[in-house]
C-alpha cells in the first residue's frame, strides 16, 4: 500500500475504532532506507528497503487495547486484536487521550536534502576507507545508511499530525596488530566528513599498540562523550523516569529540589533543537513537547511522565512518550538530552583518557554502582595522547561522578539520543595491575 492511501485509511480506523471503544489512537510509520556494508575495505553489499507500520489503540474505561501489522491495509483485523486485547486489560485511572493544539513549525529532525542512494552511501564508506589510510591499520568492518521517513499520528479527538525525519549514519571498525579502534557519527543531515571518521577509528587502534600497565589506584579521568554517554545512559537516565520513581527504582525518588550534581551541571530534555535526532514538537501519544529541566545547576527539578504513569499518579505528561521499533507501545523516554556547564581543555593537566567501556549494561540502575573494562585508555598530559595503556578497568557510582565533575570537553557530540562533551573527572579508582 502506498503512503497516501494509507493516511487515507486513518479516517476509516477512527470512525470504525469509535464504535466499539470510547478512544482509538493511530500511529503509523513509513520508510525508506539505503545502507551498505564493508568486509574489510570492499563493499560487500547494499540494500534498499522500505517499510510501514500501523499501531492502533483504544481505550475503554480505563482499560487499553493495543495491536499493530506491518500492512496498513490489514486495519480491520488490526483494530479487532486491539480492542479484544483491551477486554482483557486491567481498568487504570484514565483522562483521556490529548486533543488537537497549534503545533506549527518546520519539521525539526529533517533535511530535504538527504536522498537516499547506493551511491551516496557507498561515497560514504570510501571516504572511511580513505581515512583510515592515513595509519598502519586494516579495516575490518564498517557500515552506512540513509533514511528518510514519515510518522503520522491521529486520534479520535481530532488530532492528525505528521512529520518528515531523516537520518546519516556511518561508522568503522579498523585493527592493528591485536590494538582495535572503532568510530561513527549519526545525523539527521550529510553534515558530517567520512573520511574523518576513519582517520579517527585509524588513529585509535594504531596509537593503543604495546600499551603500558598502569597500577590500581586513584586517578583524574577524561571520559570521552562515548563512555560517558554509555554510564549515563545506565543509570541516569532511567532514574529521571517517573514510571521507575513511582515503582521505587529510582535512587532520585524524593530528591526533587535537592542537589544531586555539581552546581555547574545541567541536564535537559531538548525536544524543540533544530536537526535534534530525537527532536520534534509533538511526541509518541500526541503531546506537545517542551523543555525538560530535570537538572539545573545541581538541583534536581521535574521527572518525565508519559500520559499513562502521568494519570496512574496524579502527575502531567511531560510530552516525554516515544515508541521503540515499528509497533513499539508508548512508553517513557527522552528526545535529545543535553548535558550543558563550563567548557575548558580537559587534556592539559595529567589524566586517564578513556575512550570507550564494555560492560555499561551491568551497571546497577537503583544504586548507581558500576566496574567496566577500558577500551582505547590513554594517558595524557598538555593535550596530547601520551601513552596508551594496556589493560584496566574502572569501578564507582554513576550518582557519585555527578559530584566529582572538575570540567567539560569542547568536543561536543550527539550519542544517541544524548547530547555532550568529554567529562573530566577527579578521584576515580582504576584497577591495573
Amino acid at each position: 500500500m502506498r503512503w497516501w492511501a494509507a493516511v487515507e485509511i486513518l479516517d476509516d480506523i477512527l470512525t470504525a475504532g469509535s464504535r466499539s471503544a470510547d478512544e482509538v489512537e493511530v500511529y503509523l510509520i513509513e520508510g525508506r532506507s539505503v545502507s551498505a556494508e564493508l568486509k574489510r575495505s570492499v563493499v560487500s553489499r547494499s540494500i534498499e528497503s522500505r517499510h510501514f507500520s500501523l499501531s492502533i489503540r483504544i481505550i475503554t474505561g480505563g482499560r487499553i487495547g493495543t495491536s499493530s501489522t506491518s500492512n496498513p491495509a490489514d486495519w480491520r483485523r488490526c483494530l479487532e486484536a486491539a480492542v479484544a486485547s483491551g477486554k482483557l486489560a486491567t481498568p487504570q485511572v484514565w483522562n483521556g487521550l490529548p486533543g488537537p493544539q497549534s503545533l506549527g513549525g518546520p519539521d525539526l529532525s529533517w533535511d530535504p536534502a538527504v536522498d537516499p542512494g547506493a551511491a551516496a552511501v557507498q561515497g560514504m564508506l570510501e571516504g572511511m576507507v580513505e581515512g583510515a589510510g592515513r595509519h598502519p591499520v586494516q579495516v575490518t568492518s564498517g557500515s552506512a545508511t540513509m533514511s528518510t521517513g514519515t510518522v503520522t499520528i491521529a486520534n479520535s479527538h481530532g488530532i492528525g499530525y505528521s512529520r518528515n525525519q531523516s537520518l546519516v549514519s556511518a561508522s568503522l571498525e579498523t585493527i592493528r596488530v591485536n590494538s582495535t579502534g572503532y568510530e561513527f557519527e549519526t545525523s539527521c543531515s550529510c553534515d558530517f566528513d567520512p573520511a574523518s571518521i576513519g582517520d579517527r577509528a585509524g588513529f585509535l587502534a594504531a596509537s593503543s599498540v604495546n600499551g603500558k600497565d598502569i597500577p590500581t589506584g586513584t586517578y583524574d579521568v577524561i571520559l570521552s562523550p562515548l563512555a560517558a554517554a554509555q554510564l549515563i545512559s545506565a543509570v541516569l537516565v532511567p532514574a529521571l523516569s517517573g514510571r521507575n520513581v513511582h515503582a521505587g527504582r529510582s535512587k532520585l525518588a524524593g530528591s526533587l529540589g535537592m542537589q544531586v550534581a555539581d552546581g555547574a551541571i545541567s541536564v535537559y530534555d531538548d525536544p524543540l533543537l533544530p536537526r535534534g535526532l530525537g527532536s520534534t514538537r509533538w511526541d509518541a501519544e500526541g503531546t506537545p513537547t517542551r523543555k525538560i529541566p530535570f537538572i539545573r545547576d545541581g538541583i534536581l527539578g521535574e521527572f518525565a511522565y508519559d500520559l499513562k504513569t502521568a494519570y496512574r499518579h496524579g502527575a502531567e505528561s511531560t510530552g516525554s512518550a516515544l515508541r521503540s521499533g515499528s509497533g513499539g507501545l508508548p512508553a517513557i523516554g527522552h528526545h535529545n538530552m543535553v548535558i550543558v556547564g563550563p567548557e575548558t581543555a580537559l587534556m592539559d593537566e595529567p589524566a586517564v583518557y578513556i575512550q570507550d567501556v564494555v560492560g555499561a549494561h551491568t551497571a546497577n540502575p537503583l544504586s548507581g554502582d558500576f566496574s567496566v573494562e577500558l577500551t582505547n585508555p590513554f594517558n595524557v598530559r598538555d593535550g596530547s595522547y601520551e601513552t596508551p595503556i594496556r589493560k584496566a578497568m574502572i569501578a564507582g557510582n554513576v550518582f557519585d561522578l555527578l559530584f566529582r565533575i572538575t570540567g567539560l570537553g569542547r568536543d561536543r557530540r550527539t550519542i544517541g539520543s544524548l547530547i555532550l562533551p568529554s567529562i573530566r573527572l577527579k578521584d576515580q579508582h582504576i584497577i591495573g595491575v
